[in-house]
């Protein structure tokens, strides 16, 4: 009989690294409660938040990773001052990060500031730079890419959350929180990938 896999998406909170041990003693996805064998296809950085999709199954992990691919990835970023319509038209085109354009992405200023779950840190406030919110979709997953682009065009990212992957979409989960894959869920993933 075929093994079964196991598929998970979780709300990684701030603070937590994507990994399972670390040395230093930082929180880790161990901490979670998670099925035991899954792995985080994809990662977010320490300070950024959402959505990770987790699996036992190699073949899919990896096509949903393989920059080839280019399946979509959803993030809302806070971001300093309201950018421009130059700024986020900039976005959308590409800008150079590291020596390389990114490819164009899909960027829309939010009017109104998303429904998300406080953050246990509070972001940098300074009374006289306001912030903005934008909804980016990319289509490439780049070494804090929207961290980069943002800061590219004089608008550093404050918060970070990444709110889909391909069909995939965080939901009503709160941070730390994860759930198996629905069947529906899961026949989409695998349709795109």
């Amino acid at each position: 009989m075929a093994r079964q896999h196991r598929y998970v998406i979780m709300f990684k909170p701030y603070g937590v690294l994507c990994k399972f041990t670390d040395a230093a003693g930082r929180p880790t996805l161990a901490d979670f409660g998670l099925p035991p064998g899954v792995y985080a296809a994809g990662r977010l950085d320490l300070d950024s938040e959402g959505l990770l999709f987790l699996t036992d199954d190699n073949a899919l992990a990896h096509r949903l990773t393989d920059p080839r691919y280019r399946h979509p990835r959803i993030y809302l970023a806070q971001v300093e001052r309201v950018p421009t319509s130059d700024a986020l038209q900039a976005l959308r085109d590409g800008v150079v990060i590291q020596g390389r354009r990114t490819l164009p992405a899909q960027v829309e200023l939010l009017a109104d500031e998303p429904d998300l779950p406080p953050r246990p840190v509070p972001i940098r406030y300074r009374k006289n730079v306001p912030t903005a919110w934008l909804r980016l979709t990319l289509h490439e997953g780049r070494n804090r890419q929207v961290r980069r682009m943002t800061a590219a065009v004089g608008h550093p990212t404050l918060r970070l959350v990444r709110v889909g992957i391909g069909p995939l979409r965080l939901g009503d989960l709160q941070p730390g929180q994860w759930r198996d894959l629905t069947p529906a869920e899961l026949e989409s993933l695998q349709a795109a990938a």
